[in-house]
């Protein structure tokens, strides 16, 4: 965990809860009131955008950061294009 996460993180307003209310076991049926309770406490987080912004930067890709489930924070995170090294390269002929 970096310093800067550590600064926002001990004023966030989740600090004293339940980390398991902001991870919802599916975003379904229960799970869906589990998602809009742990957005309410972000709703008047102090840090709410370090937390977000914390989000989208490192790609998290489960529970509820800066009052967004994992579906709102994939439409703000910007494409990024393969790198050169990770694109599939065709055969060459006579190649199998």
């Amino acid at each position: 965990m970096s310093m800067m996460m550590l600064d926002w993180s001990r004023r966030a307003a989740c600090q004293t809860m339940d980390p398991e209310l902001f991870f919802p076991i599916t975003l379904e049926g229960p799970g869906r009131e589990q998602v809009e309770r742990a957005k309410e406490v972000c709703r008047g987080c102090p840090v709410r955008q370090p937390c977000l912004d914390y989000a989208i930067d490192t790609r998290q890709m489960n529970g509820v950061w800066g009052g967004t489930d994992p579906s709102q924070r994939r439409s703000l995170t910007p494409m990024v294009p393969l790198r050169p090294e990770t694109v599939p390269v065709p055969p060459l002929p006579g190649d199998r």
